[in-house]
C-alpha cells in the first residue's frame, strides 16, 4: 500500500472504466504491455486482486469494487488540487494605478492589454489627478510619477526620461501667444520653462492638461511646451529643444509603489507589465 501512487490511481481507474487493456491503453496514451504489466504490480503491492482477467477483457473483483470509491475520490482531489494550483497562478484582485496623463493612452493601456486579457480576475483603476496622491494614505496602490518620493516606505523605480520642446502648429506659423500651465504648485516646472522661453512677454493661455494645451497649438492659438512624442504624433512644428542657457526641457518617469504592496502577486505583475511598456516607449519619450 506504501508503494501506490497517482498514477496507479490513473491506471486503476483507466482500466475498470474501459474494460479492456487496449481501451486503458487508449485512454492513457501506453502501451497495452505497460497497462498490463503495471496492474500486475499493484494487486501485489496490495496485496489483493483487483480484477478477473478473461477473453473479452478485465472485470473488478469484489476488492477491485469496493476500492473504485475510493480511487475516484483520489482523482477528484487531484483535480480540484491541479484546478487550485492554476487559480493560484492567475492574477486577481484590484489594483489602483495614478497615472501621468499624457501616458495612459500611448503606454499604460497597450502595456496592460495583454495582462487583463491573459487574467480576467484583474481588476485595475486607473486615475490621473494634476496633484500627485498619496500611497502612504492608500490613495493608489502605485504611481507613475515625474517627481521622486522624498522618502518614506516606498519601492521606486526610475524607468526612462520624458523630454520636451516648445512647438507651434503644423503650418510652421508662430503666433504670438503663448500657451502655458496655470498657476500652480504642481506646475511650476512647466511655467518655469514657458517663462525661460518668452512667456511673460507675450498674452497666455492657461489650461490644466497637455491634451488641451495640443489642441490649442493644434489650431493655431498659440505656442507651446509639450512631450515630443505628442507633438510628433500631431505634426506640429518644433520651435526650440532647449531653455536659452542650453538646458533639455525634461523630466524622469518613476514608478512608485508602497513597499508593503511590493510583494502581492497582483501588484508585482502591473508593475512588471508597466516597467516593460515604459521601457519599450523610452525612445519615443527622449527624442524630438
Amino acid at each position: 500500500m506504501e508503494r501506490l501512487n497517482w498514477d496507479d490511481v490513473r491506471l486503476f481507474l483507466a482500466l475498470a472504466r474501459e474494460g479492456t487493456l487496449l481501451g486503458a491503453a487508449h485512454r492513457l496514451g501506453v502501451g497495452v504491455a505497460t497497462i498490463s504489466r503495471r496492474i500486475e504490480r499493484i494487486e501485489r503491492a496490495m496485496g489483493v486482486p483487483l480484477f478477473l482477467r478473461h477473453q473479452q477483457g478485465h472485470d473488478l473483483t469484489d476488492q477491485g469494487a469496493a476500492l473504485l470509491p475510493r480511487a475516484e475520490a483520489v482523482e477528484l482531489a487531484v483535480l480540484e488540487l491541479n484546478r487550485d494550483a492554476q487559480a493560484e497562478m492567475e492574477v486577481r484582485g484590484l489594483v489602483r494605478l495614478a497615472s501621468i496623463e499624457s501616458l495612459i493612452a500611448p503606454v499604460v493601456l497597450p502595456a496592460l492589454a495583454p495582462l487583463l486579457a491573459e487574467n480576467p480576475g484583474l481588476d485595475v483603476e486607473i486615475n490621473y489627478a494634476p496633484d500627485m496622491v498619496n500611497l502612504h494614505r492608500h490613495d493608489a496602490d502605485m504611481a507613475l510619477r515625474l517627481v521622486a518620493p522624498d522618502g518614506g516606505n516606498l519601492m521606486v523605480r526610475r524607468l526612462a526620461m520624458i523630454r520636451f520642446g516648445l512647438y507651434g502648429p503644423a503650418d510652421g506659423s508662430r503666433p504670438q501667444r503663448h500657451v502655458i500651465w496655470p498657476q500652480r504648485t504642481s506646475f511650476d516646472i512647466g511655467r518655469n520653462w514657458s517663462r525661460a522661453l518668452g512667456a511673460e512677454q507675450a498674452g497666455q493661455l492657461m489650461l490644466n492638461t497637455l491634451e488641451t494645451q495640443l489642441a490649442a497649438v493644434q489650431q493655431g492659438i498659440g505656442i507651446g511646451i509639450l512631450p515630443h512624442f505628442m507633438a510628433r504624433r500631431a505634426g506640429l512644428s518644433l520651435l526650440a529643444e532647449a531653455l536659452p542657457d542650453g538646458g533639455l526641457m525634461e523630466r524622469p518617469i518613476f514608478l512608485v509603489t508602497h513597499a508593503e504592496l511590493a510583494r502581492s502577486r497582483r501588484i508585482r505583475a502591473v508593475s512588471d507589465a508597466l516597467a516593460e511598456g515604459l521601457l519599450g516607449f523610452r525612445e519615443a519619450l527622449e527624442h524630438a
